[in-house]
């Protein structure tokens, strides 16, 4: 692993979940807890995984560090007898069951490009009915955009790939950072 990524992962493994998580989670309030299956897809270092488990869900945690799903091991604060199972492999290039919930925080980007046309709806498929989707998209906007390794949208292109699935939170940020 490269000493980038462990960077980001010790910054980032203590904040809070990502919004969109929190917000998709705060809708599933009434869902049997049966139905509280979860596939987090780039987990790193389980900061979103976490936040899920504390809610009585089982998560699937993916990541193709073995760094990442170490340091998610390793948390101090993982809910006692939580049902985490974790996955060393690219989310691309794997399968995981059906769930309610698929998040993704800032990884679906990483797909390699040729191969996210094959992934979206693989991604789409593995949603129960009344499942979620939870995850960033970058625009063709973006300060990486270009880049031959990441998956870029344009905003039509966003609203194609969202055209099966209720949108309930959309946010567009356009931002120097």
């Amino acid at each position: 692993m490269s000493a980038a990524w462990r960077r980001y992962y010790d910054a980032t493994a203590r904040r809070p979940p990502r919004r969109t998580l929190a917000f998709a989670l705060d809708r599933f309030d009434a869902a049997p807890p049966a139905a509280r299956r979860a596939a987090d897809l780039g987990c790193g270092a389980g900061r979103d995984a976490v936040a899920m488990l504390a809610r009585g869900w089982r998560v699937l945690a993916i990541d193709a560090e073995p760094a990442a799903i170490a340091a998610l091991r390793a948390r101090r604060d993982l809910p006692a007898g939580a049902a985490l199972e974790t996955r060393v492999a690219r989310f691309e290039e794997t399968r995981w069951d059906a769930c309610a919930l698929v998040n993704s925080s800032f990884a679906l980007p990483l797909a390699p490009p040729a191969r996210f046309a094959a992934l979206w709806p693989r991604l789409l498929a593995s949603l129960v009915p009344g499942g979620r989707l939870a995850c960033q998209l970058f625009g063709d906007r973006d300060g990486w955009a270009g880049g031959a390794s990441i998956a870029f949208h344009s905003r039509a292109e966003v609203d194609a790939l969202l055209a099966p699935l209720e949108v309930e939170l959309f946010d567009e940020e356009e931002t120097d950072s």
